[in-house]
């Protein structure tokens, strides 16, 4: 399925109804949040993509919590921040969300808005499926869930090439994806529920 076939899958389950949330979900380096603008930019005006990570918690809390070497597992991030989100999206007509900025690696709260024309979010995350509390607690508030299956060999090179781009040696790329990544991504894939549409790409 190309993203514009499920852009339209999308556009024909949200006809007719308000606020449409669809759940883009799957492990590091699957392509989720490139999938997510392909779909919006496919959705055209009225979508926008809505990302989980703008709910990681900052460094310092990571650091002081002896979690700073985990950043990305699920409890690096604020999920009842997360879910209130959602739950906000469902009701609100306008809702400012934070967006997280790799450059800097910290969340800038209010970073964008979504309005009410905004009918259609894609909102993607690794962790929107995962079958560990809190965060079955989002299952109710998604309209649609789809989930990118990637190959485990695939995804290791994908996270070599995010980390040299953002400055990592390869030895530290590696010491990090073996420590850090690889075990969110077997945790992820894992322990997921079931999405009501499957992607398998690499």
């Amino acid at each position: 399925m190309t993203p514009a076939e499920l852009a339209q899958v999308i556009r024909q389950k949200a006809t007719g109804q308000g606020r449409f949330l669809t759940a883009l979900a799957g492990p590091p380096g699957a392509g989720k949040s490139t999938l997510a603008a392909e779909l919006v930019a496919a959705l055209g005006q009225g979508a926008k993509a809505v990302p989980m990570d703008g709910f990681h918690y900052d460094d310092r809390v990571l650091i002081a919590r002896g979690a700073r070497d985990r950043k990305g597992a699920p409890d690096t991030f604020d999920v009842q921040g997360f879910l209130h989100l959602l739950r906000r999206l469902r009701v609100e007509d306008e809702v400012a969300i934070p967006l997280f900025d790799r450059d800097l690696e910290i969340s800038r709260a209010g970073a964008d808005i979504v309005t009410a024309d905004d009918r259609i979010l894609i909102v993607e995350g690794n962790y929107l499926l995962l079958n560990e509390a809190p965060w079955p607690d989002a299952a109710p508030l998604f309209d649609l869930t789809v989930w990118i299956d990637v190959a485990e060999s695939e995804l290791d090179r994908r996270l070599m090439d995010r980390w040299a781009h953002f400055g990592k040696t390869p030895e530290q790329a590696r010491a990090w994806i073996d420590g850090n990544d690889m075990p969110n991504i077997r945790r992820v894939t894992q322990n997921s529920r079931p999405a009501d549409l499957v992607l398998r790409h690499g």
